[in-house]
């Protein structure tokens, strides 16, 4: 039976990664009691930097972190996409006070261990949060008085309900329901470099990404532009599984041919590299049943070409709060009413994501055509076209997009 007695409830929530500790804040907003498991030795975050559009700002906002998550944000002038073979510009949109009346708020880059520490640092804070480490959840079980779990070490844990934040190779999901992951065959590099070492003329307040046949790079600042976040990306040319290693320079330069001197250069930059090997999913119908969903990269993992996954998680977790509110704490209705609205969303971002990834990696026709398919667009036509993924917020948020 649902429990509905908002003082005992309890959700115990699987990964403490961006989306797991925003959920947590979400929810106990809304009076809940949280039990955070986290299966590393300690709650970080890896990687390197993460753009956030302007409905992420508008999560962190109603998370109530948004002030602390801007003080470590780097705002920025444009976001611009040039050809890699010639370096001639291929699109420009500006993000500077007409996309911020448009959009109410900025266009920002952060460093990913910076936005999971501005979401940790409010979880630590909070009393009905508990969270423990080094907890791996082998087993799952849900039934009419809520969910049961158990982990590596035989300990059992129960809650009125639980959500999976565990990311890409998710238990939960696994346990809820047994799909298959998509490996796109397309790996991703990603170092931080010093001011020092970048390029003079790349030192561009701006995400900038060279668009090249089969590959592309991206570069944007950190930290106060004392740092650069550097991506490069590539058709593979072996048979990939998902997952994450040191990369090499000899690697990332042999899939770099052909491409213009000046995006060239940030090849010499990093002094060491970490291999993503990318793969999504396809969207299905349901995340969860009864007292089980799912949220953030277990839920809708994607591709990076849109830079929305962590701004996919922050909408999540902040929807399933406000459908907790909306459905008086009956916990089914609102996973239900959760993922009626997100799962349409996040599919469409999956999708879009796929169809930027073809644009970047153009080659010869489909290059020309890809180059010529936003000459003459104003600002506003940009702003209106991406208005169905930056005009998200929370007062509309169990609204179907």
């Amino acid at each position: 039976m649902n429990n509905n007695n908002i003082e005992s409830q309890k959700v115990i929530i699987v990964g403490g990664g961006i989306g797991g500790l925003a959920a947590a804040l979400a929810l106990t907003r809304q009076g809940i009691f949280v039990e955070l498991l986290e299966q590393a030795d300690e709650i970080a975050e890896i990687g390197a930097g993460i753009q956030l559009g302007p409905n992420a700002y508008a999560a962190l906002d109603a998370l109530g972190v948004g002030d602390t998550a801007r003080q470590r944000s780097v705002f920025t002038d444009h976001i611009i996409m040039m050809d890699a073979v010639d370096a001639t510009e291929v699109v420009r949109i500006e993000v500077g006070e007409a996309f911020r009346q448009r959009f109410g708020n900025a266009y920002g880059v952060i460093h990913r261990a910076d936005i999971h520490r501005t979401i940790l640092e409010a979880v630590e804070k909070d009393p009905l949060i508990s969270f423990q480490t080094s907890t791996r959840i082998v087993s799952m079980e849900t039934n009419d008085t809520g969910v049961a779990l158990v982990d590596q070490n035989g300990r059992h844990y129960a809650a009125d309900a639980v959500v999976g934040c565990d990311g890409v190779k998710s238990v939960v999901r696994e346990k809820l329901l047994g799909d298959t992951h998509r490996v796109t065959g397309h790996v991703v590099y990603r170092a931080v470099v010093d001011k020092a070492n970048m390029p003079e003329e790349l030192r561009i307040n701006a995400p900038v990404l060279w668009a090249g046949p089969h590959c592309h790079l991206v570069h944007y600042p950190l930290r106060g532009g004392e740092q650069y976040n550097l991506v490069v990306t590539f058709h593979s040319r072996e048979q990939e599984q998902w997952g994450v290693r040191d990369g090499s320079k000899e690697e990332v330069m042999s899939y770099f041919d052909g491409i213009h001197p000046t995006p060239a250069k940030l090849l010499d930059t990093p002094t060491s590299w970490r291999r993503w090997a990318t793969a999504d999913r396809e969207p299905l119908e349901r995340w969860g049943e009864g007292c089980a969903t799912l949220l953030g990269d277990a839920a809708h993992p994607m591709s990076q070409y849109l830079a929305q996954g962590a701004c996919m998680a922050l909408e999540d977790a902040v929807t399933l709060g406000e459908a907790v509110k909306a459905c008086n704490h009956d916990l089914e209705a609102a996973f239900r009413a959760y993922e009626s609205v997100r799962i349409p969303r996040t599919a469409r971002v999956v999708w879009s994501t796929r169809e930027m990834g073809r644009l970047y990696h153009a080659k010869g026709v489909e290059r020309t055509v890809r180059n010529s398919l936003w000459v003459g667009r104003t600002q506003e036509e940009f702003y209106s076209a991406i208005g169905w993924l930056y005009d998200w917020n929370v007062l509309e948020c169990l609204k179907q997009q």
